[in-house]
């Protein structure tokens, strides 16, 4: 076999082939002779079928499952001799395997990057600080009663923080257009659940008022054929109606699961739940931070390959979790292209954490992943049951290993930088979008 390699841009690599005749000839010979032992063609008894027949019957048949088979194995053979790491499948052209003439053809493909982790080594990572305050839980207290809250209606003009229960139809350049209509829509005000302006339309309106508000989506708005258009809404609110927030008494605490019934208890568990969620909060924002720094420090090609693939991924992963809630994903204009940006860092850590990992010889650590099994198996009623359904499972045990190895990158990372507190609070932290742009 005589190959050849050349880097034609970045992680990208031509490979020419080129096997001999007689190393596919021997194999067509061999198998077509088995062939004459086996095949049953009328007019021929089972095992007695002339060779020529055989060859006349079956050798082009045959020739082409040798020259799959070599060309698999070839190119297997080949990255493996030139030490390569095939980041994808190989784009085969051309291809040659005309009877006499041998076989040969040529490979293009992307490489996985020679990575130098090194600058991993001191990093400087700002781990963010806080804990639960009274006023938190003061906070939380106000969000459960507004869960249990009852609507009454009003005779006067909608404020923020009403509810209006309205009927719209939109119209582009005099038209309706799809998902513009609807009937008795239940608009919660102050919410910013519809685009720009609408809710501030409908504030100062009172129950049979009409008005035509006049608007325009975002550029970025996900349907193509609305994005950045100016548009029409003519609005009809039915009714306006206030909450109305339940007493903190016996009966809500209780409502909560807590069965002393008193405001303190209640207050007492829901700080617990509190603490853990911010535990888990500050957990994920400073990996979040340690990776970001990761990726500042080392700078690498990126195979093309790889971040189609995850561009992909990511889109099937969104498009299922709308049908799962109940949407129509087409309505969303949804595509690879959208996740590319994501995609290329999911593909870049991955490739930096699995060099970390190989670099530090580092393993699972068999106890971090049974407490987190059994952490997730808590919440269910036969914990025993999902423990075992774990680890007699091996493709979901990996999943669980994965991501305990990830977390010992992190710790590993974190002992080797410079740490500095980053003060900030609960909100801050569980809520990092809340009153973003």
């Amino acid at each position: 076999m005589e190959v050849a390699v050349e880097t034609t841009s970045g992680l990208e690599r031509r490979m020419s082939v080129q096997l001999p005749e007689d190393d596919i000839a021997g194999q067509v010979a061999e198998r077509l002779r088995d062939l004459t032992r086996s095949a049953s063609l009328p007019g021929f008894r089972p095992g007695k079928v002339p060779l020529k027949v055989v060859v006349k019957r079956f050798g082009k048949q045959v020739r082409q499952e040798v020259v799959g088979e070599l060309l698999q194995s070839s190119f297997q053979d080949a990255v493996t001799q030139n030490e390569l790491r095939p980041a994808g499948g190989p784009v085969i052209d051309p291809l040659n395997a005309d009877e006499g003439a041998g076989l040969s053809y040529t490979a293009v493909f992307e490489v996985y990057p020679t990575l130098d982790v090194s600058a991993a080594d001191g990093l400087n990572i700002e781990v963010p600080v806080a804990e639960v305050q009274e006023s938190d839980i003061d906070n939380m207290l106000d969000t459960l009663k507004k869960q249990r809250r009852e609507w009454v209606d009003v005779e006067r003009p909608a404020v923020s923080e009403d509810r209006a229960t309205i009927d719209f139809v939109g119209t582009m350049d005099g038209e309706e257009f799809e998902g513009g209509k609807a009937e008795s829509f239940p608009l919660e005000l102050g919410q910013s659940s519809l685009i720009a302006g609408f809710e501030d339309g409908i504030v100062g309106m009172s129950a049979g008022e009409q008005k035509v508000l006049d608007l325009k989506f975002p550029d970025d708005y996900g349907a193509e054929h609305l994005a950045g258009k100016e548009v029409q809404f003519a609005v009809t609110v039915q009714s306006v109606a206030e909450p109305q927030l339940p007493e903190m008494d016996e009966e809500f605490v209780k409502s909560y699961g807590v069965e002393a019934g008193t405001v303190e208890a209640l207050r007492e568990e829901i700080g617990n739940n509190m603490r853990r969620e911010l535990s888990n909060g500050l957990r994920s924002l400073t990996k979040s931070r340690v990776m970001d720094q990761l990726l500042e420090a080392n700078e690498i090609e990126i195979p093309n390959t790889l971040v189609k693939d995850e561009s992909k991924s990511l889109l099937e992963s969104q498009t299922e979790e709308i049908r799962r809630r109940g949407g129509d994903p087409e309505t969303f204009g949804l595509n690879a292209e959208l996740f590319e940006t994501d995609a290329r860092r999911r593909v870049a850590l991955g490739l930096l954490l699995a060099e970390l990992v190989k670099t530090h010889a580092l393993t699972p650590d068999a106890e971090k992943v049974r407490s987190v099994i059994e952490s997730m198996a808590s919440s269910y009623e036969e914990p025993q049951q999902v423990i075992s359904f774990y680890y007699s499972d091996r493709a979901r045990l990996a999943e669980v290993e994965s991501s305990v190895l990830e977390d010992q990158v992190v710790d590993m990372l974190l002992e080797k930088a410079i740490v500095t507190d980053d003060e900030t609070t609960f909100d801050a932290v569980m809520n990092p979008n809340q009153g973003a742009a």
